[in-house]
C-alpha cells in the first residue's frame, strides 16, 4: 500500500494530461477500425504480442525471434494491405474544427434543397428507376466529379429525375451534390470489397458504399428492382428506408448536431435486424 501511495503522489498534471492524450488515441483507433478488415488484423497482432511476451518469460528463444521478425516485416505489408484504411483515418484526424461545413456556408438553401432531394427520391422510387446519389461532406470529392460530366446546377427533383431516366446520356453512375448544387453526373465510384455485404445487392449499392468507406459522404441508393431506398455511410448500409427517415437524416446532414451519429447508429441496427 506504501507504493502504490508514493506512487500517487509521484503522478503530476503532465502525467495526467499524457495518460488521457493516449487513452484518446487507443479510442480513436479502437472506433475507426470497428466493423472493419483492420479489426481482425489488430486483434492478429495483439495476439502476437502476447506470445512474444510469453516467449520472453518462458526463454522460448526461437519462437521469440519468429513473431519478432513477424512484426518487424509485416508493418509493411500491413501498410500496403490497409491503405483505404489508413488514408481515412488520415483525412478524419485533418478535418478539424476550423474547417467549416460546405452546407453551413448555405443554410438558406436547406430546406429548399432537402425537399427537392427528397422529392426526386420519393418519385424514383415509386417507379422503381435505379438512381445513386453522393452528398459530399467534409471530405472533397474532386477527384470524383472529374470521372464524370459536370453539371454546377441548382439541385432540383427535376434535374435529379431527368439525370436518371433510363437510357438517357447521364444515368449509368452517380450524381455528386455539394451543398445546394448538382456537382456532375455519371461519376465512377469504387467498388466496396468488403466480404459482409450480402450478394443480393449489386453494383449500384456496392459503389454507394465503396464511397462512403474513403470519404465521410452520404450515399443515397435507389434499386431498379424493388424501389426500395437505402442510404450509406462510413462503409455501412442501412436499408429499405421510408421517405420521412430519409428527410430526417438529410436535414440532419445539411445541419449537423450532436444527434447525427446517434441516428445512423440507429438506422444502422434496423437494417441488421431486417436482414436478419
Amino acid at each position: 500500500m506504501d507504493k502504490i501511495t508514493n506512487l500517487i503522489y509521484m503522478i503530476n498534471i503532465k502525467d495526467v494530461i499524457d495518460i488521457l492524450i493516449v487513452a484518446f488515441l487507443i479510442y480513436f483507433i479502437l472506433k475507426l477500425i470497428t466493423n472493419t478488415r483492420a479489426e481482425q488484423v489488430f486483434k492478429g497482432i495483439l495476439l502476437v504480442l502476447i506470445f512474444i511476451k510469453i516467449s520472453q518469460i518462458f526463454q522460448l528463444y526461437t519462437i521469440n525471434w519468429v513473431f519478432s521478425r513477424f512484426i518487424s516485416d509485416g508493418i509493411i505489408a500491413i501498410i500496403v494491405l490497409f491503405q483505404p484504411e489508413l488514408r481515412r483515418a488520415l483525412q478524419y484526424l485533418g478535418l478539424t474544427s476550423s474547417i467549416k461545413n460546405n452546407f453551413n456556408q448555405n443554410k438558406e438553401y436547406v430546406p429548399e434543397t432537402v425537399t427537392e432531394i427528397i422529392t426526386a427520391v420519393s418519385s424514383l422510387s415509386r417507379q422503381k428507376i435505379g438512381a445513386l446519389i453522393v452528398i459530399e461532406k467534409n471530405v472533397g470529392l474532386s477527384e470524383i466529379i472529374e470521372t464524370g460530366t459536370k453539371i454546377d446546377g441548382i439541385v432540383s427533383s427535376g434535374l435529379l429525375i431527368n439525370i436518371f431516366i433510363p437510357n438517357t446520356p447521364l444515368h449509368d453512375g452517380a450524381v455528386i451534390i455539394k451543398g445546394p448544387k448538382v456537382k456532375a453526373a455519371a461519376c465512377f465510384l469504387p467498388l466496396s470489397d468488403d466480404q459482409k455485404i450480402s450478394r443480393e445487392l449489386g453494383t449500384r449499392h456496392r459503389a454507394g458504399i465503396g464511397i462512403t468507406e474513403k470519404s465521410d459522404c452520404l450515399s443515397i441508393m435507389v434499386s431498379e428492382e424493388t424501389g426500395s431506398i437505402s442510404i450509406a455511410d462510413n462503409g455501412s448500409i442501412s436499408r429499405y428506408l421510408d421517405i420521412e427517415t430519409l428527410k430526417s437524416i438529410l436535414l440532419e446532414v445539411y445541419t449537423p448536431t450532436t444527434n447525427n451519429n446517434l441516428i445512423l447508429s440507429r438506422l444502422r441496427g434496423q437494417s441488421e435486424d431486417n436482414e436478419n
